[in-house]
């Protein structure tokens, strides 16, 4: 059965998560009752909802490409540690304008299988990363440099102020 199932994951993630693949492919992979849970986006449920939520990435980045880089079996469950990349060209709800920046990111799933379908998924994956890749999020430190030269902006208005009001 193990090999079964993960035959089925590898699919999803070939299907589903890839630009090349073919999202009506859902159907034969999700079971009805689908659940979904990711913290930076809280639970999707059911086959629509994780088409949605693929559509969502595949819009963002047209040359969406996921990779699974290992693969574990055991029972029910098939854990797998994925590597995702693709080119912010699309404009999304979730990921507003296109900035054109690349991302590269890692992650981890877990998937619960009944009856050849996948029923149920834990996944985390580095979003922090994703997000200041695409400059969405400034990087550790960023902040602190814009904050520090916004304040020498400041000083400086501050300064051509006082000196058009004392005529100096």
């Amino acid at each position: 059965m193990s090999e079964e199932n993960k035959a089925v994951v590898r699919r999803e993630m070939e299907e589903i998560f890839n630009h090349t693949g073919n999202l009506d492919a859902a159907e034969e992979i999700f079971g009805p009752d689908y659940v979904s849970h990711e913290p930076t986006s809280g639970d999707t449920r059911g086959i629509e909802g994780a088409k949605q939520f693929a559509t969502t990435y595949r819009q963002a980045f047209p040359d969406l490409e996921n990779t699974i880089e290992d693969m574990v079996a055991e029972g029910d469950e098939v854990v797998v540690r994925f590597r995702g990349s693709g080119t912010h060209e699309g404009e999304t709800e979730t990921f507003g304008p296109p900035t054109g920046k690349r991302m590269e990111i890692t992650g981890i799933t877990i998937k619960r299988l009944s009856d050849g379908k996948i029923v149920e998924a834990w996944t985390n994956f580095d979003a922090l990363g994703m997000m200041q890749q695409l400059g969405l999020i400034p990087e550790a430190g960023q902040e602190e440099a814009r904050a520090a030269e916004g304040e020498r902006d400041e000083r400086g208005l501050m300064d051509k102020a006082k000196e058009k009001l004392t005529g100096r």
